[in-house]
């Protein structure tokens, strides 16, 4: 500006300059800049401040203002009287359009003429379209300022200066000049308002929801800001709620099938000859150049995009926002507030977005969660790769019996019409899809789920309140879930399934409709059966099995499953629980049937719950005989294929397995086994029993452990020949033992090894190698050697007798060796004849 001042008053400028933003007041505008007469140095001086008081900076801007206006009208006139037109001949030669085009170019040469040659009007019409635009910022500044939230300022005011006389009454506030001009807070200094770029003041305005401020700003500097609207809307933080700015967020005009584009509202409606086209070009042209630096209004960082956008584009727009707010803050309430604002707008292709939105929400908002579990992130992407059944799990995942029909109802069942609905729009209906993933969610969900999702469905509830409406599907349902269950445990669960079943009144079976009835239960044993292919059907598996049966074999098969869940629940009673598929499996096996029920007698003393009493006896037996029979429809039990007779042999052995023999002898006394066992019977179960004791007994002692209970399990039967023999065998292993034989070196020989040993004198020949005093103790060998089964046998006793004089002589006792032999003489002389017989006898039998 120091190439102004040499024709000005030599003290005015120095003072203008002199003075700092802060200090310019309105009276210095009227003393310093007022006097002095060159319009062009005054101009550039209003051009030059920037202040933050609006009222003296719009003081210096009209002035500004009104000192460059004359040079503008002179170049108006200028370019308003070109000179001489082209002549008349010259004008007809040529069309109407091209005279026009002839006109323009007259003007724009007269123009750039005239701006050469007077290169203050130049000057000053630079100058003006710059103060020109600051004001229409000024006057946005203030609009501004007036719809900013007025912010609650109270002063601290000391107790003892509280009635200070020189404290401004409120008279002297109402005084004060602009007193109330504002409302607000600005969120920037009016000096960086007028500077600053417009896109990248609306863009911080964007950034920090200053939409008040925004709104404003869009509204009157539109034409400035409508080639970057959409980078403006990026800077709205995604967790802004569309509500707070849907007038700012683009909507669609259908007689165009574009963005509408919003009416402006500029402060001046025409512009200043310094701000069209022509004189822009034509300062541009001559190269006059803005004495400072004015705001640059070019974003080269930005994708402008001048045109309105096409419907297909606006629809991606917003698609692209709505991923964008849920990548980053995952408010799915935010993304569905900005599609329906789309939507009431009217922009088109975004009804699936939406519906996904809402069924997100729902899953956001409305399923329940885990007490530890994180929120998961969503977007339309993650949502639509997602399949349908992992939808549906994904809702019900932590669901509860209690509200699992609820859930259903509200978040599944609206899901899934979604679906179905779209399928139908797109031409490819599936009638079948909504009770397809629903099923397939029921056949994989936990028995107590299903249970509730069942008494949701009874046929007893009006049909529109039915989750599964149709009683076969219930059926089919019920069956694939209770046999394809692994669970042994949860019999009142799979009871309170039965009981939401339906039952049909269907007549009675004919004598081929009843085999045709075995025959599916059988098809259906052999398929829960597992093999090579499949190890184990899974409740998908059997529904496919029931989907084809009828109503007729559905209730046969109720019927089964009523019997089979009465099965269960008795086993599972005493502690030998079984899947369902089980009953199928053994339906045509009879030793399975028989290995269960035997672990059902032999078990029942080993549960938490030991039978005491006799009449906890007579309930299992009770409850065996039960399981033997057939239901009250004819079916099989899970005993089915043993006799009753076979049961409570099975039921007499188990009780004496467990050791109670005082019990065993009560309920042979009792009604309840008195007229099943005969005393042949209990004699031989008795016998194997104490046979199983001896076996497993790992000391021969018989008065302790197993070989005791061997030993007194055989005071249960009436005393006979064959119980009498096993006692003494008994006996004598005791009496083996106890003299330390030995199988192999360091190992004591087992009760098992005695009773498996073919020449048991070899037992005796082995005890007098092994015991050097045990030739003198006759008696007691001979005894041993008659309760290892020969008594009476007297070839037996000789090879003893024998044995023992053999050992004296070995010994060097010639007296005892001498008696030993004298006594096998009398033997073979006095039993001799006999003994042959009966060896005619034994061997003639064998």
């Amino acid at each position: 500006m120091s190439t102004l001042t040499t024709s000005l008053p030599p003290d005015l400028p120095t003072q203008w300059i002199a003075l700092s933003d802060d200090e310019l007041k309105l009276d210095n505008l009227d003393q310093l800049l007022k006097p002095i007469r060159d319009d062009l140095w005054v101009s550039a001086a209003c051009l030059d401040r920037i202040l933050d008081d609006a009222v003296v900076q719009r003081a210096l801007l009209d002035m500004g203002l009104e000192r460059s206006e004359p040079g503008a009208l002179r170049a108006r006139s200028a370019a308003t009287h070109p000179g001489a037109l082209p002549n008349v001949a010259e004008e007809d030669e040529v069309g109407g359009d091209d005279a026009q085009s002839m006109d323009k170019r007259a003007q724009h040469t007269s123009l750039v003429s005239y701006f050469s040659d007077e290169t203050t009007d130049a000057q000053l019409c630079r100058i003006r379209a710059v103060l020109l635009e600051r004001l229409d910022r000024l006057n946005t500044f203030v609009d501004i300022c007036r719809e900013a939230p007025v912010e609650d300022e109270e002063d601290v005011i000391d107790e003892e200066w509280e009635d200070d006389p020189w404290a401004e009454t409120d008279a002297d506030e109402s005084a004060k000049p602009n007193a109330k001009q504002s409302s607000g807070k600005s969120p920037v200094s009016l000096s960086l308002f007028l500077i600053s770029d417009l896109v990248e003041m609306a863009c911080l305005f964007a950034s920090q929801e200053n939409f008040g401020a925004l709104r404003i700003l869009i509204e009157r500097h539109r034409a400035t800001l409508w080639p970057y609207r959409f980078s403006v809307l990026d800077c709205i933080p995604e967790y802004a709620i569309a509500a707070e700015y849907r007038d700012l967020l683009p909507s669609y005009d259908p007689t165009t099938d574009a963005e509408l584009r919003p009416p402006s509202r500029p402060w001046r409606e025409e512009l200043d000859f310094a701000e069209t086209t022509e004189c822009i070009s034509a300062l541009d042209e001559c190269g006059a150049a803005l004495p400072v630096s004015s705001p640059a209004n070019d974003y080269p960082a930005l994708a402008p995009k001048p045109e309105p956008l096409s419907a297909s584009e606006l629809s991606a727009w917003y698609l692209v926002r709505i991923d964008e707010v849920l990548a980053s803050t995952g408010m799915v309430d935010a993304a569905l507030a900005l599609v329906q604002h789309a939507a009431s707008q009217g922009v088109p292709g975004l009804d699936e977005a939406g519906e996904d939105l809402t069924l997100i929400a729902r899953l956001v908002y409305d399923a329940p969660l885990a007490e530890d579990s994180v929120a998961e992130d969503w977007s339309l992407t993650k949502w639509r790769s997602m399949d349908p059944a992992e939808v549906v799990r994904a809702y019900l995942a932590h669901t509860t019996e209690d509200r699992v029909a609820q859930d259903i109802q509200h978040l599944v069942m609206p899901y899934l019409y979604v679906l179905e609905s779209r399928a139908e729009r797109a031409g490819h209906p599936d009638p079948t899809l909504v009770t397809r993933l629903l099923f397939d969610y029921i056949l994989n969900a936990p028995l107590g789920i299903v249970a509730a999702i069942f008494e949701a469905s009874k046929p007893t509830l009006p049909q529109g309140q039915r989750i599964i409406r149709d009683d076969e599907d219930l059926a089919r349902l019920a069956l694939a879930c209770l046999y394809g269950s692994d669970s042994t445990d949860q019999w009142p669960t799979m009871s309170r399934i039965f009981e939401c079943l339906p039952a049909w009144d269907t007549p009675e079976e004919d004598a081929d409709e009843a085999d045709e009835a075995e025959t599916t239960i059988a098809s259906l044993g052999a398929f829960v059966t597992p093999s090579t292919t499949r190890p184990r059907a899974a409740p998908l598996d059997l529904h496919i099995f029931f989907k084809p049966l009828p109503a007729t074999s559905l209730s046969r098969a109720l019927d089964v499953l009523d019997v089979h869940l009465e099965s269960g629940e008795i086993l599972s009673r005493w502690g030998v629980p079984a899947p369902l598929r089980w009953f199928l499996q053994s339906n045509s096996n009879i030793a399975e049937q028989r290995a269960r029920a035997d672990r059902m007698a032999r078990r029942a003393n080993t549960s938490d719950d030991k039978l005491d009493t006799l009449e906890d006896w007579e309930w299992l037996l009770e409850d065996m005989l039960k399981l033997c029979g057939s239901g009250d429809s004819g079916s099989k039990s899970a005993f089915c294929l043993v006799s009753r007779d076979d049961i409570v042999r099975i039921f007499f052995s188990g009780l004496l397995s467990t050791g109670n023999f005082e019990m065993s002898k009560k309920l042979l006394r009792s009604s309840s086994l008195r007229d099943s066992l005969d005393q042949q019977v209990i004699e031989e179960i008795c016998l194997a029993c104490s046979q199983e004791f001896y076996d497993n007994a790992t000391s021969g002692n018989y008065h302790f452990g197993d070989m005791k209970l061997a030993y007194d399990c055989l005071d249960v039967p009436a005393p006979s020949e064959r119980v009498v023999q096993q006692k003494e065998f008994i006996e004598a292993t005791s009496r083996l033992c106890s003299f330390n034989l030995m199988s192999r070196p360091g190992i004591p020989i087992s009760p098992i090894e005695i009773r498996l040993t073919k020449d048991r004198l070899s037992l005796v020949s082995r005890v007098l190698s092994s015991n050097n005093d045990a030739y003198k103790h006759t008696e007691v060998i001979l005894d041993l050697v008659h309760k290892l089964g020969f008594r009476g046998d007297v070839v037996a006793e000789v090879k003893t007798l024998a044995m023992l004089a053999e050992t004296a002589l070995q010994a060097d006792d010639f007296t005892r060796a001498y008696d030993t032999a004298e006594k096998m003489v009398s033997v073979i002389h006095d039993d001799g004849p006999r003994a042959h017989g009966r060896a005619r006898a034994r061997n003639s039998n064998q």
